[in-house]
C-alpha cells in the first residue's frame, strides 16, 4: 500500500494542485493530511484526489463545520490525535506535536504522522515511525513537500513539488 502524507498547505492553492496530482500519477491508495489546510475553498483542488482522504484540523483551520460538509465528499477530517489503521498498522494523525515524545515512548503506535513545523522529519524509535512530510505551502521554508509512506515496508520518501 502506498499512502501519500501532506501537512500545512495554508491555502496554497497552486501547491495543493500540485501535490494531487503528484499522488495521482504516483498511484497512492490513501492520502493523510495532518492539518492547516486552512479555508474551505481549498477542498476544490483536493476533490481532484483519486483517492480517500483523511485530515485532522491544524490550530489555523477555521469554519470546522463547513469543512466537514466539504471533506465528507471525498473522505474525512477530524480533531486530532486520530487514530486510523492501514495494512494492519496503527496509525496516529495530528497537528501539533506537543505530547510527539510521550506518545512515541509508549510504542502505542507504528506510524505517527504530524505537521505544525513545517519541518521534514523520518524518525524511528523502536516499532514507531515519526513522519512530518514538511510543508506543502512552502510559505514558511520556501520548499513545498509531501511524503509518500510504503507499507507494510515502512518506506519514506520526501518529494519536493
Amino acid at each position: 500500500m502506498l499512502i501519500g502524507i501532506m501537512s500545512d498547505s495554508h491555502d496554497n492553492v497552486p501547491r495543493i494542485a500540485k501535490a494531487v496530482e503528484f499522488f495521482n500519477k504516483t498511484g497512492v491508495d490513501l492520502v493523510l493530511h495532518a492539518g492547516d489546510i486552512i479555508s474551505p475553498f481549498c477542498a476544490k483542488e483536493l476533490k481532484g484526489l483519486k483517492t480517500k482522504l483523511i485530515a485532522v484540523f491544524g490550530n489555523n483551520d477555521g469554519e470546522k463545520r463547513v469543512w466537514k460538509e466539504k471533506i465528507a465528499e471525498l473522505g474525512e477530517i477530524h480533531t486530532g490525535p486520530f487514530e486510523t489503521e492501514a495494512e494492519g498498522q496503527r496509525i496516529l494523525m495530528m497537528h501539533e506535536p506537543g505530547n510527539l515524545d510521550e506518545l512515541v515512548d509508549s510504542q502505542k503506535y507504528d506510524i505517527i504522522v504530524f505537521g505544525h513545523t513545517h519541518k521534514k522529519i523520518e524518525k524511528r524509535v523502536g516499532r514507531t515511525l515519526v513522519l512530518n512530510p514538511g510543508e506543502c505551502g512552502a510559505w514558511l521554508t520556501g520548499e513545498s513537500t509531501v511524503a509518500t509512506l510504503r507499507l507494510p515496508e515502512k518506506e519514506v520518501e520526501f518529494v519536493e513539488l
